[in-house]
């Protein structure tokens, strides 16, 4: 089948223009990929930024005798639920009150499988462990993330 060059086009002017569109596309696709992983990254830096404070105002509610804790616990929370679900305020006379420090438990952007619940996105450290084998125990001091992958910068995600 021969097919006619559009008015106005030599072949090598279409030939040119065809080259320098797939040019820019395949220029393209990975930029649009890079884009993506960095969207994911920002917000992973969030996400974990938001979990983190929530422990520490929770450590510092404890600390300040708003939340009831033994002389024996660290003063973290056993849980992330408690951060969404909230604890009595002990310095309210009628322990009415509620003290909420996450208004829910934002996902890891880098976990893929969606069945699962947010809160278990997350690896999770407890007090007692040290930051170069994190492992759950009695509280949650830290968090991190359960992706294997690396990012932008070189660094694993479970590092961050």
């Amino acid at each position: 089948m021969i097919r006619r060059i559009p008015a106005g086009f030599t072949l090598i002017e279409l030939v040119v223009t065809v080259a320098i569109v797939g040019l820019l596309a395949s220029v393209a696709l990975p930029m649009a990929e890079l884009t993506v992983q960095r969207d994911k990254e920002q917000g992973l830096r969030l996400a974990l930024r938001q979990i983190r404070s929530a422990l520490d105002n929770y450590k510092q509610a404890v600390d300040q005798g708003r939340v009831k804790s033994s002389l024996l616990q660290t003063g973290y929370p056993p849980s992330l639920k408690p951060l969404v679900d909230g604890v009595p305020d002990e310095t309210d006379p009628d322990r009415k009150k509620i003290i909420y420090f996450l208004r829910a438990i934002p996902r890891d952007p880098m976990f893929n499988d969606s069945s699962v619940a947010d809160d278990e996105t997350w690896g999770k450290r407890s007090y007692a462990s040290s930051a170069d084998s994190p492992q759950e125990g009695e509280d949650v001091f830290d968090v991190y993330s359960l992706s294997p992958g690396v990012g932008i910068n070189g660094i694993s995600y479970r590092k961050w």
